[in-house]
């Protein structure tokens, strides 16, 4: 999947659980305490992981599991994980690119929304993408970081 906006030489494609982790490593998980790439939903039926190339280089991943908000039980749900893009490909609209896939993705499999447990260092960057952030913020175990759970209707 080309991009036509412009963006040439990026490519939205489909990865295996494995080659997110590089870049899960080096951008998730370069200011926390773990360096475990892996969750536990990886694997789960339905979940997809996508990446974007530039050139044929990977440059960012995400991954979509089919998993309802805790708040939202009788929406069908998409949880995005694992959302990060090369420090050196950022601010270039490939996470914008990777949210609209995602999100279509998650309304061809009867998603009425997509949420996450957003950074608050990115919620600038969910904001932009259509999502907004509900309830209260929260330390994660894992990361140890300021985090909000966002979420975006389809």
């Amino acid at each position: 999947m080309a991009p036509s906006d412009g963006r040439e030489g990026l490519r939205v494609v489909d990865l295996t659980t494995e080659q997110t982790y590089p870049i899960r490593l080096e951008v998730l998980r370069a200011d926390t305490p773990t360096k475990q790439v892996a969750f536990a939903e990886d694997d789960l039926p339905g979940a997809r992981h996508l990446g974007v190339t530039d050139d044929g280089r990977l440059v960012a991943t995400s991954t979509w599991i089919m998993r309802p908000m805790a708040s939202q039980p009788d929406t069908a749900g998409v949880q995005l994980r694992g959302m990060a893009t090369l420090q050196t490909h950022q601010g270039r609209g490939i996470g914008a690119l990777l949210v609209e896939v995602g999100c279509e993705h998650a309304r061809s499999i009867g998603a009425g929304l997509v949420w996450a447990n957003a950074r608050d260092a990115a919620l600038a960057f969910y904001r932009t993408n259509g999502f907004e952030v509900v309830g209260d913020g929260f330390v994660d175990e894992t990361t140890r970081l300021p985090h909000h759970v966002v979420l975006r209707r389809l």
